[in-house]
């Protein structure tokens, strides 16, 4: 799992077919409590907002976190941090 802090929404008026419905965030990483430079897009599965930090899985786990196991999607926002702790 990666955890990140949410950065932006991501809008796309053209998609495939099984994405229609889900909110794409843009999220920056977070590596040793510190945000890095390294960005990745993933689905909102819990109603995350902008400047919250995330937990974030990805490949067939990300695919299983969602209603629809056939949605082509590799990183999926699973949870809301309420505090982290070194």
């Amino acid at each position: 799992m990666i955890i990140g802090r949410v950065y932006g929404s991501i809008v796309s008026t053209h998609k495939l077919e099984p994405l229609v419905g889900y909110k794409f965030m843009l999220v920056q990483c977070i590596e040793k409590n510190q945000l890095v430079d390294k960005f990745l897009v993933a689905v909102d599965g819990v109603g995350a907002g902008i400047g919250e930090d995330v937990i974030i899985t990805e490949g067939s786990s990300a695919r299983k976190a969602l209603t629809k196991p056939d949605v082509p999607v590799d990183a999926v926002i699973v949870g809301i941090l309420d505090e982290k702790q070194a």
